[in-house]
């Protein structure tokens, strides 16, 4: 069977349909179809379930595209390495939409002019990807640990604290102690990640939850620092999402020796990829440049 044709069949397991790939390539979606049923014809088994309406892997479909996507991408990178060192093909990265945004699009002029032979695509989604199974290189995600699975390189430390506008300070009093958030209005996470309970832990190590409440629950982190900014709430923020505003004196932190958390302490910012073998140059470039780059 030709690579090409695992390809095709890769990119058509993640779109979700014969068309979305034919418009990527330029083709007639017939092509693709049919290069599919040629698949399935030589390997024995169906592997989309084809009905008016979606595509969908059957069971084996599933089973062999975690058999052979990784297989592609070996391939892929076998290829790389012969050819040389280099720098060139599409770099996919995956960040958090807050994270892209402020930390990773700043420094997209820097990354096409060290390597202008990569084409840079750039995913920003709150969305976990996977990086064994989707088309990405490199992700970023923050977290206490390393996913099971994944090589992983810590970037920095992602702290949260509590933060808040001067006008806010000025309406509702200062904080000086965890407890005093109680009673007083806060911004909430809206969705499974709400969580009305908030954690601390204090410059002598000790940790302490205190009950927290408010009107106004937000899914972005962006949002969220924006109503914060709007004095409409006191809330929990990373550090490196904050920055600018304290800079310019938007917000304060209210409990500064105080790491906050609704969750666990501790949390990093991490350079992920999903193997160390065949590591094709482009990947190895962006991984050596967003280290440098975003390293503390």
């Amino acid at each position: 069977m030709e690579l090409a044709t695992l390809r095709l069949f890769i990119d058509v397991a993640h779109a979700g349909g014969f068309a979305p790939v034919a418009r990527q390539r330029v083709v007639d979606p017939s092509l693709v179809s049919r290069a599919i049923a040629g698949l399935e014809a030589e390997l024995g088994f169906r592997l989309f379930q084809r009905t008016t309406r979606r595509l969908a892997l059957t069971e084996a479909g599933s089973r062999y595209l975690a058999t052979v996507e990784p297989l592609v991408r070996d391939l892929a990178g076998a290829a790389e390495m012969a050819r040389g060192s280099t720098v060139a093909g599409r770099l996919t990265i995956s960040a958090s939409v807050a994270y892209g945004t402020i930390r990773l699009v700043p420094l997209l002029p820097a990354l096409r002019a060290a390597h202008p032979g990569l084409e840079v695509e750039l995913i920003l989604t709150d969305r976990l990807v996977d990086l064994v199974t989707e088309p990405v290189d490199i992700a970023i995600r923050m977290s206490p640990t390393i996913p099971p699975g994944l090589i992983g390189v810590p970037l920095h430390p992602s702290r949260y604290h509590v933060y808040a506008a001067p006008a806010w300070v000025a309406r509702h009093g200062p904080v000086s102690a965890p407890v005093d958030l109680a009673g007083k209005p806060c911004l909430l996470f809206a969705g499974p990640l709400q969580r009305r309970q908030w954690r601390f832990s204090g410059p002598g190590g000790g940790a302490e939850t205190v009950a927290v409440d408010g009107p106004i629950a937000i899914s972005s982190p962006m949002a969220v620092k924006a109503a914060c900014i709007a004095g409409l709430g006191a809330t929990l923020l990373t550090d490196w999402l904050v920055a600018d505003a304290l800079a310019a004196g938007q917000l304060v932190s209210l409990l500064p020796d105080h790491e906050a958390s609704s969750t666990a302490f501790g949390s990093n910012a991490w350079l992920l990829y999903a193997s160390r073998t065949l590591l094709p140059p482009k990947i190895r470039a962006g991984l050596d440049f967003l280290r440098a780059q975003l390293g503390r």
